[in-house]
């Protein structure tokens, strides 16, 4: 951008037209993008699914446009609206909680015509009047829809939070056990012992709950991690990456991926493609019977293996094509990540590749010093896309509040190779996340 643009974008009024102009263009491509999947955009009130609900089925470009019209939007709601306005708000999550606590969706479920607060209140045992008032502040934002006075009803949003939705795990999770530990977060940043510790025990969690989180709740975060999966597109890596060129039986180790719902979609799609899960052994007693129920095929052809492992002390299976790390590393500060990546390192062959899939953060400030493949949003926008990529930034604060560990950038994960006998070849565009892949110096 020219100087003479710079300037130009520098007085308030200039912003609020080149976002207004920006959205309005944006909104253009967005619309093209759904009458070329033979579509229209669902409307709020619809409980029809879109051809792009799922992050999955997001094309790049696609993806790059919604960020943008996120941030746009949000940017220029921000600056003519009350700062005031904008930043004293807390009450949605406890709304949140209520209603997956409650199962409330899955009562409207097949109710296009809604159910009257009374009648909600009856088949969930809370009061009509403090149930009605919660789903009118979610229906404001657009999540559930009031048909009538005090008649509710599902829409697209609500329909994520019935108890089956893996979402819905999801945000019980955070708005349950994460959403109180956050509220100790300034207390133990301030602590003078806990705000300098750099490991699980200084978590903000860990002094709400007095237990660390893997302890805490090992069914719904298995279920959560699932509905994390859905939100960040657990199957971009098949799209992302070109697997159809690797050779034939190339073995991907799984490490840390739970119980390989991710890889699962990678050998359902690419039979060339052969996998190894490596978890602790409770979550692959869970992985066998997972897979024996969704993809049995692959079981009884002998196409995926399991492996107990603690990453921390032993080395993962030896020789194989692909070592794959998905949303491991980020549970964990930088001293344990050297020694699981130091683990994987010894085994691998020059032939080998890692593959670290996470977020990776963005400074919101222009760099001129960053790699390829990371992309900056246009002006005016933050550089990292600003509200639009705000759930990257959320997340690192959740995990600080977690585990006392973060989400990365780009060169944080360099650094972490570069430790531990790694060589960065190329980040992938993965949508939310990016597949960052080594090579072994």
């Amino acid at each position: 951008m020219s100087t003479s643009e710079n300037t130009l974008l520098s007085s308030g009024n200039a912003q609020v037209i080149a976002l207004a102009k920006m959205i309005s263009e944006t909104a253009d491509k967005i619309i093209k993008e759904y009458t070329a999947a033979g579509s229209s955009i669902p409307l709020l009130d619809s409980t029809d699914t879109g051809p792009f609900d799922s992050p999955s089925n997001i094309p790049s470009g696609l993806g790059r446009d919604l960020q943008i019209m996120e941030a746009a939007c949000a940017q220029l709601n921000i600056m003519v609206n009350s700062p005031a306005h904008i930043i004293a708000t807390y009450e949605e999550p406890a709304c949140l909680q209520l209603v997956t606590r409650a199962k409330i969706a899955d009562f409207l479920l097949d109710k296009p015509e809604g159910l009257h607060v009374t009648e909600i209140a009856d088949k969930t045992s809370l009061d009509s009047g403090k149930v009605g008032r919660i789903l009118r502040l979610l229906a404001t934002k657009h999540c559930f829809k009031e048909v009538k006075p005090d008649v509710f009803a599902n829409n697209r949003l609500s329909l994520q939070l019935v108890s089956t939705n893996p979402v819905s795990g999801l945000v019980g999770h955070l708005t349950d056990e994460v959403f109180k530990a956050g509220a100790h977060l300034s207390e133990t940043l301030q602590d003078p012992k806990s705000g300098l510790l750099h490991s699980p025990e200084g978590a903000p969690f860990n002094k709400a709950h007095g237990v660390a989180l893997f302890d805490f709740y090992e069914t719904r975060l298995a279920q959560a991690m699932v509905g994390w999966g859905a939100v960040t597109g657990k199957s971009r890596i098949s799209k992302a990456y070109p697997w159809d060129s690797v050779p034939q039986n190339s073995v991907i180790c799984d490490i840390g991926g739970g119980n390989g719902h991710v890889s699962r979609e990678l050998a359902k799609n690419f039979s060339n493609i052969r996998v190894i899960i490596q978890d602790i052994p409770t979550v692959i007693t869970q992985a066998k019977q997972y897979w024996n129920e969704e993809y049995p095929e692959a079981v009884q052809e002998q196409r995926v293996e399991f492996i107990p492992i603690d990453f921390f002390k032993d080395t993962p299976a030896p020789g194989c094509q692909f070592y794959y790390l998905r949303h491991v590393l980020h549970d964990w500060p930088n001293a344990e990540c050297i020694k699981i990546l130091t683990n994987i390192r010894k085994v691998m062959t020059p032939t080998s590749r890692l593959l670290i899939d996470e977020l990776v953060l963005q400074h919101a400030v222009r760099d001129q010093s960053i790699r390829e493949n990371i992309d900056q949003a246009p002006e005016p926008l933050l550089a990292n896309y600003g509200m639009g990529r705000l759930r990257l930034y959320e997340q690192d604060l959740n995990m600080m509040i977690i585990f006392n560990s973060k989400e990365r950038t780009l060169q944080e994960f360099i650094n972490l190779g570069e430790q531990t006998g790694f060589k960065y070849e190329k980040v992938w565009d993965a949508g939310t996340t990016g597949i960052i892949e080594f090579s072994i110096i």
